[in-house]
């Protein structure tokens, strides 16, 4: 079963990488955007089968070790 999941910084955060690409983009001609907040993105591929015990343990997984909770925040976006 394969769980996708985005962490990105809390939107208290700076996040100057994104305000890098912001700036990027905007002297590329993209001059139309108010923010860009850059995160991370995991595939993770378990062997459990239920798609309800995968996505607590992905959770579990965010919670420990994939997001820093005190300025990240995480999503799980899709199960299949």
């Amino acid at each position: 079963m394969k769980i996708s999941v985005i962490i990105t910084l809390k939107k208290e955060v700076l996040d100057p990488q994104g305000k890098i690409i912001q700036q990027t983009l905007d002297g590329m001609g993209f001059n139309n955007i108010n923010e860009v907040r850059q995160g991370k993105y995991f595939e993770i591929n378990t062997k459990e089968n239920d798609p309800h015990k995968a996505k607590d343990q992905v959770e579990v997984m965010c919670k420990k070790l994939l997001a820093n909770l005190v300025i990240e925040d995480y999503k799980i976006i899709d199960v299949q």
